[in-house]
Parts: C-alpha cells; sequence; structure tokens
C-alpha cells in the first residue's frame, strides 16, 4: 500500500497569508479545488476553502478584494506526514470530514491529497466508508 508520499499531488499550490479573498476564489477555481493550504513562507499556516470564502467571507459582509486570506481560513489544520498509509489518511479524511489533507514534513508542506488519491488505493467498502463519513 503507497503512504502518503505516493499518493501526494506534488508541488501543492499554495496561497499566501497576504492574498485576498477574490485572489484565492481565482486560484480555486483555476486549480479546479475546493481548497488550498496557505503557507507563510514554505511553512503551514492554514487552509481557505471555498466555504471560508462564502460564509466567513461575503456572508458576513467583508469586501473580497481588501480582505486576506488570513482573516477568514481555518487554522489548526489537520495534516499528515510523508510516512503515513493510505488507511491513516482515509481515517483522518473521515474522521475530520475534510476532501484533502496536506502533506507537511517539518511544517513544509510537500503536497496535498484527496478523497480520491485515498480512495484508489483502498478495496471499495473503505472507499466508499470514507466519502460516506466526509460527506455526513
Amino acid at each position: 500500500m503507497k503512504n502518503a508520499r505516493g499518493l501526494m499531488t506534488s508541488p501543492a499550490k499554495t496561497l499566501s497569508p497576504a492574498a485576498t479573498l477574490t485572489d484565492a476564489a481565482a486560484e480555486l477555481a483555476r486549480a479546479n479545488v475546493g481548497s488550498m493550504p496557505i503557507v507563510d513562507g514554505n511553512i503551514l499556516v492554514g487552509v481557505i476553502t471555498d466555504r471560508d470564502i462564502v460564509v466567513k467571507g461575503l456572508a458576513e459582509g467583508h469586501d473580497p478584494a481588501t480582505t486576506s486570506v488570513a482573516d477568514v481560513a481555518t487554522t489548526g489544520v489537520v495534516s499528515v506526514g510523508p510516512d503515513a498509509d493510505a488507511e491513516e489518511v482515509a481515517r483522518l479524511l473521515a474522521d475530520h470530514q475534510i476532501r484533502r489533507i496536506p502533506v507537511v514534513e517539518a511544517g513544509e508542506v510537500l503536497g496535498v491529497i484527496s478523497q480520491a488519491d485515498v480512495a484508489l488505493e483502498l478495496d471499495n467498502s473503505t472507499a466508499g466508508e470514507v466519502v460516506e463519513k466526509i460527506s455526513q
């Protein structure tokens, strides 16, 4: 079974904490993803999701052209090390109901793993359980 290093997409597309919500929305659309790690230098400091932009940004009246992703991002991010196996990654995705997880070593983002990346490594029953738990 593959470990996180073998499952991840690398290099990860990331955003700076100073990027605006408009910048973040454009990058998410360009990459066709719903979330992206935020890095200060190379160090993971948060994750911004399309939901963060809408719920914490727009719905609360923030100007997307001037509000930084750091103002609405999720901090305390769940991540995995590069040696985590596919089952551990799947468990974390399911337990935290997230669709993507950064692969981090010494604070630095090496890549990102999606639920689809993990599902390809698991048996159908386990993959189905992971998707069901994430979708709850």
